[in-house]
């Protein structure tokens, strides 16, 4: 009777498509970064900012991109609030927290930055918009990794999820103290965003692929185990 209930669990309605255009959204998220990077006037992605990219001839790759990382956000945040095994611990902070760093990239897109000359309107959004969205997702991810903890039903998850969410909180804080240094801000300011963004997105890959892989079946089992 066991090996039958686990055999006939499925996802609810919806979930395997969004962790699965999660996975396909970081995936082309990574190819048009690469590729506006490569295209004029050639930001340099160690000193200056990936938002740098959405401005010249080729700025709407950018752009285009910023939407495809609100939509892949926004997939796994549908996705894990439709999956979580237990209303009494879903993060529902944590998810909103994630579902405005999602918001945030669609603002960024069609708020392009100032690269040079004076602060503009659109220019002091994108900068605002950045720094609260880069805030939520760090703390997001954290209180999501630390909620699957707390859910033995989360247990093959949580221990990818949590080093790569600690990361991202570290690599933050690196980045806030470097920019409050001139000489670090002008050389390294890209390096640094860039890594801070791949940890958010390597975290958002790695949760929608482990849940893929196991699935509620292998969930419950764990769950059930002694």
């Amino acid at each position: 009777m066991e090996t039958t209930a686990r055999s006939a669990a499925t996802w609810p309605s919806g979930v395997r498509w969004a962790f699965t255009t999660t996975l396909v959204g970081v995936a082309a998220y990574v190819a048009l970064d690469i590729v506006a990077q490569l295209l004029p006037p050639h930001y340099s992605p160690i000193s200056q900012a990936e938002s740098d990219l959405g401005v010249g001839p080729y700025g709407w790759v950018m752009d285009l991109n910023f939407v495809v990382r609100g939509v892949l956000s926004l997939a796994l945040v549908f996705g894990l609030y439709r999956a979580w095994p237990s209303r009494p611990t879903l993060p529902k902070v944590s998810l909103a927290l994630l579902g405005a760093w999602a918001v945030g990239a669609f603002v960024l897109a069609v708020s392009p930055t100032d690269v040079s000359g004076p602060a503009t309107v659109h220019g002091t959004v994108h900068l605002v918009t950045a720094f609260l969205a880069f805030l939520f997702a760090a703390v997001g991810v954290v209180g999501v990794s630390r909620a699957m903890g707390h859910d033995g039903r989360w247990r093959s998850v949580a221990p990818y999820a949590r080093p790569i969410a600690w990361l991202s909180a570290v690599a933050l804080i690196v980045l806030f103290v470097g920019t409050g240094i001139p000489r670090v801000e002008h050389a390294l300011f890209g390096l640094l965003e860039r890594v801070f963004l791949g940890s958010v997105l390597l975290w958002m890959f790695v949760v929608a692929l482990q849940l893929l892989r196991s699935g509620p079946d292998r969930v419950q089992a764990e769950t059930a185990s002694p």
